[in-house]
């Protein structure tokens, strides 16, 4: 029997809802497609800037973009105009559609873009020079032949920030996403046609292709998708309760601010997930006692499927992001590309020899010298610290730049944050490295407390934490500077920008 569930299922604050079956985005999608080829001109390869948020017609741009083989460039509607000058004129994309809240921005330097010859709006008031994305839409034919694409032709382009320099074009083809995200899908989220699959991550991130688009729909499961212009967490709480959702994908930020609310019943809640950057297990804990599901980790990168995760079925190992992903051969090892020992901490890596993993990223644009850093022998390098104990479950460390070393110990932020979220006192933290003129860097952790605790004596509050770190983990990773803070830096996707933080203690002190 088909499934009655929609392939799309959009609500926004106002509870309007939006219920497409694949037959109507495949319907909607092929008018779109003819207004990209007819309309706008474009060719198979050209390229198509998307701002939006999430509402339906991003998933439409999406489908059309396969349809009609041009290379779609998401990006996320918090960039400022240097952000989408540069993405313009480096991509050189030839068509950008968005809706009111950009098209300002991008008027304000599209003379500055040659290549841009067309720009389509998605809003209720017409704009000069721009077209109508609706009333296109509307009077576009339904029919469209998909065109033929081979399965390393381009696909998508994603802009990842490293710590230094201008973010790099990763470029991914219809193989490497259109099929390896099926590893995402069938093994980690564990989706089939009867599952309702809310992934929270914004628009403008990978995580959105992952979980939203390819790893969903290659399972026939449906998608559903909140409008929510900003993370709530009453909404959240509410929608979980009031839609049959199965499925829920968010990140660690997330799941601590959900844990800090009053107890909650969500019926149709059967599998937790979360990726972006390592949770703390004392969240997986509250969570479990609120709710009586676990989080499943995941851990993957802009440039490559899940790399590895806790399955359904495993052992939760709180702290550890499980196992190796059936798409990839896992190692920890050197500088030079050896591998080492279980057990011993390493560089996480790819083996790409002899034979490269169709789903990984085809390259960083224009950038080879770049592309080439990432591999040493025969591994691609994630640029993430970690060990892989002897059951094959791997640890993470840190970023390879958030690793502090103090007096000769290694020390990775996490193991801090996780022991300092342990203590009711803290909301969440980042621990990052300070200059010290004795041990060259201490570590120092930003601290935002939980309400009951701001009132306290911060001096006698620092040195609680500082016994409680020395009690939970190894004494010498104790924090040395403690600051607390109303809040911590982060992306849009709510990672903690760490670096940011790090950045401000070492030119504060020189």
């Amino acid at each position: 029997a088909l499934s009655s569930l929609p392939a799309l299922w959009w609500v926004d604050e106002q509870r309007t809802e939006i219920r497409w079956s694949f037959e109507e985005l495949g319907f909607h999608s092929r008018r779109l497609a003819n207004v990209l080829s007819e309309e706008c001109r474009l060719a198979q390869g050209d390229r198509v800037f998307l701002i939006l948020p999430r509402v339906p017609e991003w998933w439409l741009v999406n489908i059309a973009c396969l349809r009609a083989g041009t290379v779609l460039i998401p990006g996320t509607s918090q960039l400022t105009p240097r952000d989408i000058l540069h993405r313009l004129q480096v991509s050189e994309a030839k068509c950008v559609i968005t809706d009111e809240s950009t098209a300002h921005l991008l008027d304000a330097v599209g003379s500055q873009c040659p290549a841009l010859t067309s720009k389509l709006l998605l809003s209720t008031r017409g704009r000069q020079g721009w077209g109508d994305l609706t009333a296109l839409m509307g009077s576009a034919s339904a029919d469209h032949v998909c065109v033929d694409t081979s399965s390393d032709d381009h696909m998508t382009i994603f802009f990842t920030s490293g710590t230094t320099g201008s973010p790099k074009m990763t470029l991914h083809s219809h193989c490497s996403f259109g099929l390896g995200l099926t590893i995402n899908g069938r093994y980690w989220l564990d989706l089939t046609d009867s599952s309702v699959f809310w992934n929270t991550s914004d628009t403008g991130w990978a995580k959105t292709a992952w979980s939203s688009v390819f790893a969903s729909w290659t399972q026939g499961a449906c998608v559903f998708a909140h409008h929510m212009p900003r993370f709530n967490t009453s909404t959240v709480l509410q929608t979980l309760s009031r839609y049959p959702i199965s499925t829920f994908c968010t990140a660690p930020t997330a799941y601590r601010m959900l844990v800090q609310e009053d107890p909650f019943q969500f019926p149709a809640l059967e599998h937790c997930l979360c990726a972006g950057e390592p949770i703390n297990p004392e969240v997986m804990s509250q969570w479990r006692r609120l709710t009586d599901l676990d989080i499943y980790e995941g851990y993957g990168q802009t440039e490559t499927v899940l790399i590895a995760g806790t399955f359904k079925g495993m052992e939760v190992r709180p702290g550890s992001f499980g196992k190796v992903s059936p798409a990839y051969d896992v190692q920890v090892v050197d500088d030079e590309g050896r591998v080492l020992p279980r057990g011993t901490e390493g560089n996480l890596a790819i083996r790409v020899k002899p034979h490269r993993p169709f789903c990984l990223f085809l390259e960083y644009m224009g950038e080879p010298e770049k592309t080439a850093e990432c591999f040493r022998g025969d591994f691609y390098l994630t640029g993430d610290r970690g060990v892989m104990d002897k059951d094959g479950y791997l640890w993470f460390i840190g970023r390879a730049d958030d690793v502090i070393l103090s007096a000769g110990y290694r020390i990775g932020p996490f193991e801090v944050e996780n022991a300092l979220i342990e203590h009711e006192a803290v909301a969440e933290s980042a621990v990052v490295s300070s200059p010290d003129p004795i041990r060259g860097e201490v570590v120092k952790a930003f601290v935002v407390l939980t309400p009951e605790y701001k009132s306290m004596n911060q001096y006698e509050l620092i040195r609680e934490l500082q016994a409680h770190v020395k009690r939970v983990t190894a004494p010498y990773k104790y924090p040395r500077k403690i600051e607390f803070v109303d809040q911590l830096p982060k992306t849009v996707s709510g990672k903690i920008r760490r670096v940011e933080l790090r950045k401000k203690e070492w030119d504060h002190q020189m």
